[in-house]
């Protein structure tokens, strides 16, 4: 069995970002079983956290962009792409700026700066994401993405340059050892043609070439020589694994690529966990005693709540101390729908956010100085209702616990059906003693 890994301790790494040039400091830190990756900009107000998770890609031209709220990470892949690749699970990624350091131009800096830290194992087993069926998708620029059902994680991708120049072809068995030396020292790359205008217009203001590799017609300008003769799609290779961090688990599959790019791996990251979500929506839901699930007795156990107020059926799933998902089957005869629309019965959005709050008290009571407490719902923030959710849906309602101090709670809530998000919200709690 695998265990879920983290670093030994916090380190740091200063430099100038690509899109700027401003100088900044990045710090990785060890972060708990579960927490997956997270960035954290400590030179904002409140030091907000963004999720590094396909939900929160906003733009991909030319490079990863991630946005929660007000806070925007530009430029992720690198470092993700390092920690993923040299197997962490969970690390907390702070910066004093919008973007990471972009070092030379490859994921070495950032693995020197893991193994600088060291990495440990943590007790919970890791989980990662497992194909039962291909996924394919093609995109109108000519990409074609697809992943295989694999036991480990391989890559076998075609760089294609302009007029078929620089044309590579690479497949790897991808492990911590191979990352390393075959993938991660493999520098970033631009074509003259197409970065003329950004430099015009000084939006690339920390390229040069000391942190990338510029083909103009046949030639290749470097500060220093190729690092590898395939360099190109190596690079390829190694923003593929960043971009599939984004998955928010360890990926498991072999992946074909052609003509990949920051678009195509996050639609296909995008792709990957839609098909997992599916699979949770489909799969019976056990009612057992095991520690995984909870069926109706056992929610009620820790919950004061009871029918007609009680909004979760069963959890299904926990994920370490911080995740849970919970279902709640909606059924027409719901109280609530005799007066709610009944010409067009939806459930109510506040016993949407009742549901998460549930769910929420549920994932922090697991903690053990929690036990025989209750959280009392406080107030709740960004709230969005996206879908109306009607007789006859099934309710997944996923939480993630952002803290869980002494007597405070704040955990990230959606509420899920069909695989779309039909609400959210970010809840605060009080715990107190019964």
């Amino acid at each position: 069995m695998e265990h879920q890994r983290t670093l030994a301790k916090s380190a740091s790494l200063s430099g100038g970002t690509l899109h700027n040039g401003s100088n900044v400091t990045l710090t990785i830190h060890p972060a708990p079983v579960g927490h997956g990756y997270k960035f954290r900009r400590n030179d904002l107000p409140d030091e907000p956290v963004v999720d590094a998770m396909v939900d929160h890609v906003k733009t991909v031209e030319r490079a990863t962009t991630l946005v929660q709220g007000n806070a925007k990470i530009q430029t992720v892949e690198h470092v993700l792409s390092a920690l993923a690749g040299l197997g962490v699970d969970n690390a907390l990624i702070e910066m004093d700026a919008n973007e990471p350091p972009i070092g030379d131009g490859s994921a070495a800096p950032y693995v020197g700066l893991i193994q600088e830290a060291g990495i440990v194992e943590q007790e919970a087993a890791r989980s990662p994401l497992e194909l039962g069926e291909p996924i394919h998708l093609e995109t109108t620029g000519g990409s074609i993405m697809t992943i295989f059902p694999h036991s480990g994680l391989r890559i076998s991708c075609t760089q294609v340059g302009p007029d078929g120049r620089f044309t590579q072809y690479l497949s790897l068995e991808i492990n911590p050892e191979v990352y390393a030396r075959e993938i991660a020292p493999a520098r970033t790359f631009v074509h003259y043609e197409d970065v003329k205008h950004l430099m015009e217009r000084g939006l690339i203001k920390g390229g040069s070439l000391e942190n990338a590799l510029v083909i103009r017609g046949e030639s290749v300008l470097s500060k220093e020589p190729l690092r590898f003769q395939d360099e190109f799609v190596r690079h390829k290779i190694l923003d593929i694994i960043g971009d599939l961090a984004l998955t928010g688990r360890p990926m498991r599959g072999h992946i074909v690529a052609v003509r990949p790019g920051h678009g195509p791996n996050t639609e296909l990251a995008r792709a990957i966990v839609k098909h997992h979500r599916d699979l949770v929506a489909m799969a019976p839901s056990p009612v057992t005693s095991s520690l995984p699930v909870m069926d109706t007795k056992e929610v009620m156990r820790v919950l004061p709540h009871r029918y007609p107020f009680l909004m979760v059926d069963r959890i299904v799933e926990f994920d370490g101390e911080t995740k849970a998902v919970g279902v709640k089957s909606v059924s027409i005869n719901e109280p609530y729908f005799q007066g709610h629309f009944p010409g067009h019965p939806v459930m109510p959005g506040v016993l949407q956010l009742e549901a998460m709050a549930q769910v929420a008290s549920i994932t922090m009571m697991r903690k053990e100085d929690n036990a025989g407490k209750i959280g009392y719902f406080m107030s709740a923030d960004e709230v969005k209702f996206r879908k109306p959710v009607l007789p006859g849906d099934t309710l997944f309602i996923h939480v993630e616990m952002l803290k869980a101090r002494k007597n405070l709670g704040k955990a990230s809530c959606k509420c899920v059906v069909n695989g779309d998000i039909v609400s959210e919200g970010v809840l605060l709690f009080g715990i107190v003693n019964k």
